[in-house]
């Protein structure tokens, strides 16, 4: 088994550099995705649970698939790309609170708050021009200067 993970350590590595660095960032669902379901397929490899060589293939597309729908997303219209990425979200427009838009995806006032001190800002939510829920799950601020 040792020896199985050793080359699956190499193979991995290989095609994560096929990929891209971003497969395994701080990012979207659509890469979280593939990490979660890379590990499962390469683990089924070293411990032996599946087949050596259909594993690491398996592994290669999907990283192939990533690669190829972020190219799609790159190179077509803006639907395509939020469908498959995501898209951000309005949470303070003009020093307001969007209440519905913050319910909806579970962010509370004090994690507006925590976006500001860590960006820098004063914790004073009317000097927001503009706060967003990045795809990413971050939220970016916007002040007024």
């Amino acid at each position: 088994m040792s020896f199985r993970a050793v080359g699956v350590f190499f193979a991995a590595l290989f095609i994560i550099r096929i990929g891209n660095h971003r497969i395994f960032g701080k990012n979207t669902a659509f890469d979280i995705i593939l990490g979660i379901i890379y590990g499962s397929v390469l683990s089924r490899a070293i411990t032996g649970n599946a087949p050596f060589w259909p594993t690491i293939v398996a592994a290669l597309t999907l990283v192939l698939l990533h690669k190829g729908l972020a190219a799609l997303a790159y190179h077509t219209n803006i639907g395509v790309g939020n469908l498959i990425k995501g898209k951000a979200r309005v949470l303070v427009k003009d020093g307001k609170l969007q209440r519905e838009v913050m319910r909806s995806n579970s962010v509370t006032e004090n994690d507006i708050l925590e976006a500001l001190r860590s960006a820098g800002h004063s914790p004073d939510i009317s000097n927001i021009k503009a706060a967003y829920l990045e795809r990413s799950g971050d939220i970016s601020i916007n002040c007024n200067s």
